[in-house]
C-alpha cells in the first residue's frame, strides 16, 4: 500500500453552510458538487470530500457528537499569509480557535473552526519540511 492519504471525508451537519464558505468565502473551486457531498481538489492526489452528515451515518453507522479529534492543516508560505487566510476565513465565516502564534519548533500558526466546526491549522513553516507540501 502507498503511503499517501486522497480523501479527507469529513461529515458536516449543514453543508448548504460548508458549500457557501468554501466556494463563496474563500474562493475554492469544486471538483464536485450534489446535494449530498461537495468535493474540492485541495492537491494534486488529494481531495476534500464534506459530506452531508445523515447521508454519512446512513452508510457508516452514527458518528457521535462533539468536536472531531481531527485538525487539517493549510500551509503557506510565508508568516504573512497565515494572518491572511485567517483574516479571509475569519471574514468568511469561520470562528476563531487559536490567534497566530510563534511556535517553539520555528513555525508561525494560527487556528480557526469552519462552520461545521473542523478545526483549521494555519501554518508557516521555515524549515524544509514546511516547504514540502507547498503547491
Amino acid at each position: 500500500m502507498d503511503q499517501r492519504i486522497s480523501f479527507i471525508t469529513l461529515g458536516v451537519r449543514d453543508l448548504h453552510a460548508s458549500r457557501t464558505f468554501f466556494l463563496d468565502g474563500l474562493g475554492w473551486q469544486a471538483s464536485h458538487d450534489d446535494e449530498e457531498v461537495l468535493m474540492l481538489r485541495v492537491g494534486e492526489h488529494l481531495v476534500l470530500s464534506l459530506w452531508d452528515r445523515s447521508a454519512m451515518e446512513a452508510e457508516i453507522g452514527p458518528l457521535g457528537s462533539g468536536a472531531a479529534p481531527l485538525t487539517i492543516s493549510h500551509n503557506v508560505a510565508t508568516r504573512e499569509e497565515v494572518d491572511e487566510v485567517l483574516e479571509q476565513a475569519r471574514v468568511a465565516g469561520a470562528r476563531a480557535v487559536l490567534a497566530p502564534q510563534d511556535r517553539a519548533w520555528g513555525g508561525y500558526t494560527g487556528y480557526f473552526a469552519d462552520p461545521a466546526g473542523y478545526r483549521w491549522e494555519v501554518a508557516w513553516n521555515p524549515g524544509p519540511v514546511g516547504q514540502e507540501v507547498l503547491p
